[in-house]
């Protein structure tokens, strides 16, 4: 199975690491990681040029392109889509609605379409029987699990409580801690809640590194690894297969070939 073509590899030579929010030089235009973002950690052609042609007491920076938003850095933070500048928080491309994020590659779109026929093929197959096991995520055991999941469950305390969305988080296999109650904002991409979550629990996370397994955010009632460009109101709003606010989620390290979880219910076992 061809693999996505998500992220850019850093330009310098003894580097060339995948990078799936790469920095754009606005010296020389090259695609670099973040270690090698500075124009002097990867040794830029025009560094000389700009430095000559600005004043000693002079400090640019890089206002964000984002709304309202009155954020500045030190260095561009480049959207490798649209090409505008954000400031950290709104780089991710859901995070400043990027104008050019509904517009797949032809390639990627393929694929895209492939992962959903073996999604839809295993949710026919498994259908009937879904319908028992996923009695535990249904709306209304959802809705009394999310009762206790506000009292215990930690997260970014400065969330608006209305932007919060609680889910008791099954974590990978062979981790001494079984779950953990976690909240995160509707609006964020599922790149970031998985990071987030990584961070809270503690997890190896190279999702910015070209390695052989990604962690990934799967779906308790299909096993599907949800996309990273995804937003986590958007699973909230699906018709099949919806996420609720108070259910149960898993994550777990997957072969970057690996598009879902076979048996979810060996996690709640």
């Amino acid at each position: 199975m061809a693999e996505l073509e998500l992220g850019q590899h850093c330009g310098v030579a003894d580097c060339r690491q995948l990078d799936f929010l790469p920095f754009v030089c606005d010296g020389c235009s090259g695609v670099f990681c973040l270690q090698h973002r500075s124009r002097d950690a990867h040794g830029c052609s025009e560094v000389n040029i700009r430095n000559n042609s600005v004043k000693p007491d002079q400090h640019r920076s890089y206002p964000c392109s984002y709304k309202d938003c009155n954020g500045k850095e030190l260095l561009p933070v480049l959207c490798p889509y649209c090409e505008k500048h954000f400031c950290l928080r709104h780089r991710h491309q859901a995070d400043h609605e990027c104008e050019k994020l509904d517009t797949p590659k032809p390639r990627m779109a393929a694929t895209q379409q492939l992962v959903k026929d073996i999604i839809d093929s295993k949710k026919n197959e498994e259908a009937k029987s879904k319908k028992r096991k996923g009695a535990r995520n249904s709306e209304t055991a959802a809705k009394v699990a999310l009762m206790k999941l506000k009292m215990h469950a930690c997260g970014d305390k400065s969330l608006p409580q209305t932007e919060r969305i609680y889910f008791q988080v099954f974590l990978p296999k062979g981790n001494k801690e079984k779950s953990k109650p976690m909240f995160f904002c509707s609006k964020w991409s599922i790149g970031k809640v998985v990071d987030f979550a990584a961070s809270l629990a503690s997890l190896k996370n190279d999702n910015n590194k070209s390695t052989s397994q990604k962690l990934r955010l799967c779906h308790t009632a299909s096993g599907e690894a949800l996309p990273f460009e995804h937003t986590l109101e958007t699973w909230l709003s699906d018709k099949d297969y919806p996420l609720y606010n108070g259910g149960n989620i898993i994550l777990e390290y997957l072969d970057n070939n690996v598009l879902f979880i076979e048996d979810t219910e060996s996690y709640f076992n």
